[in-house]
């Protein structure tokens, strides 16, 4: 099989595609045929030296959607239509940038639609993040407020789409003004452009239209941005820490009591593959194919162009998620 391998940390043009033995599964293993994939920042860390536990050669890829090629536990039947995500994939394991890709049954989840690979390559770790996000990281209800912060990211975006699916009122922020009609056509009612530098004042601009602030925020830039957020945060609204765009997750120097404004609660996130739940991913692709729901997709890369979808991911300029179709 074709698969995509890093030796070590390092540039873009470090992977690079090799032929390797399709993996054997063993009982309680599912092998699965690759489709497509998404692009995840979690790669991107791994490429550059900053995830820990993981070994090198890898195979990198923390998600793969396919089908079924084997499955010895009887698990799953072959041919059956599956996502799967984390557990150690890319990082303690080989992963999904491959032809084929090995994991344990416990990390499968089973579907089924008539959508493009394409766009079921997107979805797995991009929903159970934005849903694990407002469930479980925000208690997010609906007609609630949420700000966004990183919003044209695949995470942002599915995020504003589940958000609005759930009658909340959505702010939303990117650094580019070019991308503000990407998030309006996601549904997004309200796209504060941050136009000064990485931590700039959107806080001061969110209570311009809602004074005493929203109940709930996602922060996905890091901690460059989390000060500004929570400021845009009211009195016991939530913050929740999920993603880190800037290459940046640490806290330097953290006195919770000058650091977190009186009363606004902050907290985290950070899932698995049964942290979503069938019934969400089968009722979101559903959604998709009945044109309800949108997945947002900046591009569609082959294979072969792994090392151009990296440079693309690292540079930052995209919007949405890119996808890799193997086949």
């Amino acid at each position: 099989m074709r698969a995509v391998v890093l030796d070590a940390p390092g540039p873009a043009d470090t992977l690079t595609i090799r032929e390797l033995p399709v993996p054997e599964p063993a009982p309680g293993e599912v092998l699965i045929r690759v489709e497509a994939f998404g692009l995840n920042r979690s790669e991107l860390h791994t490429r550059l030296g900053l995830a820990s536990d993981v070994t090198f050669p890898r195979v990198l890829g923390i998600e793969a959607t396919g089908v079924v090629a084997a499955c010895p536990g009887g698990e799953f039947e072959v041919g059956t239509q599956v996502v799967t995500m984390m557990g150690g994939m890319g990082r303690t394991f080989d992963g999904g940038y491959a032809e084929y890709t090995r994991v344990p049954a416990g990390q499968v989840i089973a579907f089924k639609s008539d959508l493009d690979w394409s766009v079921l390559g997107a979805v797995p770790e991009m929903l159970q993040t934005s849903y694990g996000s407002l469930t479980i990281g925000l208690d997010a209800r609906p007609g609630q407020t949420l700000l966004i912060r990183g919003g044209t990211s695949s995470i942002g975006m599915a995020t504003a789409v589940l958000a609005k699916q759930r009658g909340m009122t959505v702010f939303s922020t990117t650094r580019n003004a070019s991308k503000v009609s990407a998030l309006t056509d996601l549904g997004v009612d309200h796209v504060l452009v941050d136009d000064g530098d990485i931590a700039g004042d959107i806080a001061a601009r969110v209570r311009a239209i809602l004074p005493g602030g929203v109940d709930t925020a996602l922060e996905l830039v890091g901690t460059p941005t989390l000060p500004d957020t929570l400021r845009a945060t009211r009195v016991h609204g939530v913050v929740c820490f999920t993603g880190m765009l800037s290459n940046e997750w640490i806290v330097k120097d953290f006195y919770p009591i000058g650091y977190l404004p009186r009363g606004v609660r902050l907290s985290a996130y950070g899932g698995e593959a049964a942290d979503l739940p069938t019934h969400v991913l089968q009722g979101f692709l559903d959604a998709v194919a009945a044109g309800t729901a949108v997945v947002p997709i900046d591009r569609v890369y082959r294979l072969d162009q792994i090392a151009e979808a990296h440079a693309a991911m690292e540079a930052g300029h995209t919007r949405g998620k890119l996808v890799v179709r193997v086949r």
